[in-house]
């Protein structure tokens, strides 16, 4: 082992851990690296010997501690839940002291962060970061949402916004050009401290929500147009990419025309995305923003029908026998699904403000959480940092940070007055496409719940009243009246209807 000491070190090789620690050596960070399997560490070592900062082999974790210059900065990158708390005590056991810290890089419960920086906030200080990007985004920027003790973040910043994606700060753009050992300088990093104990891996978890919710938009943009319009895979991505031109500039949108044109290479004339099976996976992280959604009482149904989505998918077996005796309406003629350009135009209008419902969740659900866990979040700075590295990134992120600057207070982004113009614009071409969809027999759950999430929040009077006068009637809820102050509540005796009113 080198006698250098490490500026800080990274514990798990996996593709995120490896890549991480790469970006880290090309910004000449020194890296202490330790991998359960020591092999790994040495073949790791061995295959990058010339890295600007450098790297330091630990075959144990007493020399892992031993390589690192105090007070220690020690990164985890391990899988969640039970590892994470084994690792910990491990470096507790090998010498960590009270000033250490421990960074959990991975996609962690919010919680659990919250639980450890309280459980070992004697023996060292305990930090959770979201890190977003992929193996890619680890390796030459990704978005880095801090949360944890205020001093740790000062000790941690400098190496995070060095290694963050960078944006341009007028234009939202990603700079882009990192090759091994040049990574790309000046712009905005898009790196952060979110707030303290769970809220960096808060953040991210939210971040994934609209990931899920983001991803089955465009899955059922792409469905739309092959089933409506018959169109083959390539003809879908030349339209994905000329949609990449315009306010559906994102990381999501180029991959899928990218993809899209891919051809199978065990088929020819084939393209590989029509020989995949139509089974989606999952790791949790959707699911958990849906559960908290309807633990703090916010409403968040595309991310969740996106996690449904998933879930209807993988039941494979089960849908091919169901097609085969449940039947749907009839084809529609072309007459009814009309030209192809505008229908074309008016996908692209459904997927825009669909994309804008789904964002609106994930700041609502943020606005809340804050007041449940005491946290006071940047819906702007979240939104910067959203603009590069992370999956999500996406030019609208731009006007969602501009939205949060003019009105930091603001109750929905539905409610910005650029967004507001947007939908009020699209929504035709959106209710055409959801009205289509339906008549088709074309599942779209996602952009069905987005729009309806929409006309719900725009009315000011919903069927609610009937559903809490049912509530009374047989469980005795109480309600509310229309004519007195919020938080007065009345009980009828339904059984006996000309009693007088009761005041609960």
């Amino acid at each position: 082992m080198s006698e250098a000491m490490a500026d800080i070190g990274l514990i798990g090789l996996g593709t995120m851990g490896s890549n991480l620690v790469l970006n880290m050596a090309d910004h000449g960070y020194r890296v202490a690296v330790y991998n359960r399997t020591t092999a790994v560490t040495e073949q790791f070592v061995a295959a990058n010997p010339s890295t600007p900062g450098g790297l330091t082999a630990c075959r144990t974790l007493g020399e892992f501690v031993a390589a690192l210059r105090p007070p220690r900065i020690a990164v985890l990158l391990v899988p969640a839940g039970k590892p994470v708390d084994t690792i910990t005590q491990q470096l507790i056991d090998a010498g960590l002291a009270r000033d250490d810290l421990v960074v959990d890089a991975g996609n962690s419960l919010w919680t659990d962060t919250i639980r450890r920086e309280r459980e070992y906030a004697d023996r060292l200080k305990f930090f959770g970061s979201g890190v977003s990007g992929g193996s890619e985004g680890a390796r030459f920027g990704p978005s880095l949402m801090a949360g944890g003790d205020a001093g740790g973040w000062q000790r941690l910043k400098p190496i995070w916004e060095a290694i963050a994606a960078r944006v341009d700060p007028k234009t939202g753009r990603p700079i882009t050009g990192a090759a091994p050992g040049k990574p790309v300088k000046g712009g905005q990093p898009c790196a952060a401290y979110i707030g303290p104990n769970g809220a960096g891996h808060y953040v991210k978890m939210v971040h994934n929500g609209i990931e899920y919710a983001d991803m089955q938009l465009i899955a059922e943009a792409y469905w739309l147009l092959r089933s409506l319009l018959n169109l083959e895979a390539p003809e879908i991505g030349d339209i994905f990419a000329k949609w990449n031109k315009g306010d559906l500039d994102s990381y999501l949108v180029e991959i899928t025309a990218d993809l899209l044109h891919q051809k199978d290479p065990g088929k020819r004339g084939r393209y590989l995305v029509d020989s995949i099976l139509d089974a989606a996976g999952q790791k949790g992280t959707g699911k958990w923003t849906s559960v908290n959604a309807l633990d703090l009482g916010v409403a968040a149904p595309t991310i969740a029908e996106a996690v449904f989505a998933r879930i209807g998918s993988a039941l494979k077996e089960e849908r091919l026998a169901a097609a085969k005796k449940l039947k749907g309406p009839a084809p529609l003629s072309r007459r009814a699904i009309g030209p192809r350009e505008p229908l074309i135009e008016a996908v692209r209008q459904a997927l825009y403000c669909s994309k804008v419902c789904a964002y609106a969740q994930g700041f609502q659900l943020m606005r809340e959480a804050q007041k449940e866990y005491g946290w006071t979040l940047d819906f702007a700075t979240i939104a910067r940092i959203w603009r590069g590295g992370c999956i999500i990134r996406a030019r609208f992120l731009q006007r969602i940070a501009a939205a949060y600057e003019e009105h930091a207070d603001l109750a929905s982004l539905l409610l910005d007055g650029a967004f507001r113009r947007q939908m009020k614009t699209a929504q035709d071409r959106w209710r055409r496409v959801v009205s289509l969809a339906a008549q088709a027999g074309v599942p779209c759950p996602a952009f069905m719940s987005a729009l309806a999430y929409y006309d719900s929040y725009r009315s000011a009077r919903l069927p609610a009243n009937l559903l809490q006068a049912q509530r009374d009637y047989f469980g005795s809820h109480t309600y509310e009246r229309v004519e007195r102050p919020r938080g007065e509540f009345f009980h009828l005796d339904w059984s006996h209807p000309d009693r007088p009113e009761q005041r609960a």
